[in-house]
């Protein structure tokens, strides 16, 4: 079997798990689960906060009007959603699109990290404040789009991954006066993955394959931390 069919019949059986979950309320409110789409061997992976009423139905991330933006900005660097992988946080619709709460965050925290350990991204992109807390929870937004973050120690990213963040397609729907700075944060990304790849080749040249399980503290921990620090 080759890389990409093992990673994508590992997410496969994930998005089964993710189905059948009942770990919090979302799971028994929501229509249908959004575990995630897109190539299996990807060098970005797209992170939202989670799916919207439109995403509901379908059962896919970002098919709404920050989808389209979304596509838009990829076709910019000459890439389609094929050639990305695109995920939320929490797997299932919060109730008039609300922000997802703490508990449903952690509910949900064991599938990011599974997502991410099969995934392997060179470049994690957290869309707006809420997905970047699962990685900097320290992090504002408003500093950090375009550029690249450390993450924080236990975060569901391999350590030789680079986080780089960009605001969420929506914010620049609701204040167009954002869609510039979008396509230039979308354009950093594109010329992040060349520093990201030499980084990678470095990375596991000299030690090995970079994984989740070398993070600094548990899991458990981080999520302890997960809500400190001041939202942006």
């Amino acid at each position: 079997m080759s890389d990409a069919a093992a990673r994508g019949a590992a997410l496969e059986a994930l998005a089964v798990e993710i189905e059948a979950c009942r770990a919090c309320p979302l799971g028994s409110s929501r229509t249908r689960s959004v575990p995630g789409e897109g190539s299996p061997t990807a060098e970005i992976v797209f992170v939202g906060e989670g799916p919207g009423a439109t995403e509901d139905v379908e059962g896919r991330p970002f098919v709404g009007a920050a989808g389209r933006l979304l596509g838009g900005l990829l076709a910019l660097i000459g890439l389609r959603r094929d050639d990305v992988y695109i995920l939320n946080v929490v797997k299932c619709h919060p109730p008039a699109n609300r922000d997802p709460e703490p508990e449903e965050v952690a509910a949900c925290a064991p599938f990011l990290r599974r997502q991410m350990e099969i995934l392997d991204p060179l470049i994690v992109a957290p869309l707006g404040r809420h997905a970047l807390h699962s990685f900097a929870p320290a992090a504002k937004i408003s500093a950090a789009h375009g550029s690249v973050v450390s993450p924080a120690a236990g975060a569901p990213i391999p350590t030789d991954a680079t986080l780089l963040p960009l605001y969420h397609p929506a914010a620049a729907l609701h204040n167009g006066s954002l869609r510039p700075t979008l396509e230039r944060d979308v354009a950093a990304l594109a010329r992040a993955l060349d520093p990201a790849r030499a980084r990678r080749a470095a990375a596991r040249g000299a030690g090995g394959a970079a994984t989740l399980s070398q993070m600094q503290e548990p899991p458990e921990q981080h999520q302890l931390r997960l809500f400190e620090g001041e939202n942006p």
